[in-house]
């Protein structure tokens, strides 16, 4: 799979040194770009074997690769979108957000933590997003069907507002057809009163998830639009490459490198402004190398 996907077919894609893709801005319902031609989001990063894809992209002489990502924007959002207090002191105060959630859910004190209970409220926090299910969580713990189901019930329990927002949400699209990004964009779902189960059940995770992703696109899209001009006026030579969802790959000469990170994580940061205050501070991890797979 990986050879013929990957070292294989994207030689074939090389022109005059490079990989280009193209960029679609509304083929997704919920906002974000999609890449083809080849897909360069779809780079694969999860396995070693996976990683050495991205280690050949590489920066020529001179140069680095940087990588900027956004970090659990998605969580933020919901923060934001849901209202729920304890999540944005939280992220204000620059706390474990898992760790946090894990000792709020499951009783036990965040120092000395067991990284396997961290593990398993951070599989709660993105799965809620997704509307993920007890027998989801379950598959993805490895853990009892019951376990799994008791675990999300007292995470609802713990942060009510946000079964409140998931619920509200799927009403909304029920009457409207629509849900919308914090920006006021709107998502149309079609299927939300559906006769089929299958097709209803899909629209109402849709209706659950689309605005907290949409919100996240739209976020990184407004970065996108601004930090051209940043470094422009920092009078530095640092190019964007690509953007990958919640993250933006860069490349910069050796002695800018420091500087356009300072600049491109300042404007990422303030993404939202002035048209939301989103109350939740955004944060953007950095990483450097002299290819993708060490830069991210």
């Amino acid at each position: 799979k990986l050879k013929s996907t990957y070292t294989d077919a994207l030689q074939d894609d090389i022109v005059d040194g490079r990989v280009h893709t193209s960029f679609s801005m509304a083929a997704t319902n919920t906002g974000r770009l999609s890449s083809s031609d080849p897909n360069l989001q779809n780079i694969p990063i999860r396995t070693e074997e996976g990683r050495k894809i991205r280690g050949a992209f590489v920066a020529r002489d001179g140069w680095k690769i940087l990588s900027l990502d956004y970090s659990q924007i998605e969580l933020r959002v919901l923060a934001r979108m849901a209202g729920i207090d304890a999540l944005v002191d939280a992220f204000r105060d620059g706390q474990d957000i898992h760790a946090m959630t894990a000792s709020q859910v499951f009783g036990v004190p965040v120092e000395g933590m067991d990284p396997m209970v961290r593990r398993q409220a951070k599989a709660i926090n993105f799965g809620i997003i997704y509307g993920i299910s007890a027998f989801g969580l379950a598959r993805q713990l490895s853990i009892p069907r019951g376990d799994a189901k008791n675990y999300i019930d007292a995470y609802f329990e713990r942060y009510p507002g946000i079964r409140d927002y998931m619920d509200g949400a799927v009403e909304q699209c029920r009457k409207e057809g629509l849900v919308e990004t914090l920006f006021g964009r709107r998502i149309h779902l079609d299927q939300i009163n559906a006769k089929n189960p299958m097709q209803r059940n899909y629209a109402e995770r849709q209706a659950i998830n689309a605005p907290i992703q949409g919100s996240a696109a739209d976020i990184i899209k407004r970065a996108m639009i601004h930090v051209p001009k940043a470094i422009t006026a920092a009078r530095l030579d640092a190019r964007m490459l690509l953007q990958v969802h919640d993250e933006l790959l860069f490349e910069a000469p050796e002695d800018q490198v420091e500087k356009t990170i300072d600049i491109v994580k300042e404007t990422m940061e303030a993404a939202t402004y002035p048209a939301l205050e989103l109350k939740v501070p955004l944060v953007v991890d950095t990483g450097v190398g002299d290819d993708w797979a060490t830069a991210h």
